[in-house]
């Protein structure tokens, strides 16, 4: 393979690991696990595991996969307190960077850039969908406490 070719390739690698880099800083900041470089790691990986598999001329067993493969890693992020389950958010942001590296793999900046810009506003999203969960919460202890003052007055 031509150098031209391979440095075309080495920067592919760089784009998915700077773009899995911004959602894992992202976590960093906020506290969660999967930080910059794991999530770097993962787009990085997904890009080579693609390309390796584009320049030998593989099928989609490699895709399907990476997507097992990074569904496994995800699952090791998921744990159990209570009745709460932790990590969920942290296994699908693995998820995403992973198919956001294929996506730079294939030469699809475009997509996987504003698919990086899509899943920082999701995981940005937070105390937005707090305050929503708060206010149905809310708004339903408040239904629920009116139905049952007014089913004791019939009773």
């Amino acid at each position: 393979m031509p150098a031209e070719e391979q440095m075309a390739l080495v920067g592919r690698f760089a784009l998915a690991a700077v773009l899995g880099g911004l959602i894992g800083l992202q976590r960093e900041i906020e506290g969660y696990p999967a930080g910059a470089r794991t999530l770097a790691l993962v787009a990085l990986g997904a890009a080579l595991f693609t390309s390796v598999s584009r320049l030998l001329g593989g099928d989609d067993r490699v895709a399907a996969g990476i997507v097992t493969g990074i569904g496994f890693l995800g699952a090791g992020v998921i744990f159990r307190e209570g009745y709460t389950v932790r990590g969920i958010t942290t296994a699908a942001a693995i998820w995403a960077v992973a198919a956001l590296g294929m996506a730079v793999a294939l030469e699809l900046y475009l997509a996987a850039v504003l698919g990086t810009a899509m899943v920082m506003l999701t995981l940005a999203a937070r105390p937005l969908t707090r305050r929503i969960d708060q206010a149905i919460r809310q708004r339903l202890g408040l239904a629920s406490s009116l139905r049952r003052e007014g089913d004791e007055g019939h009773g």
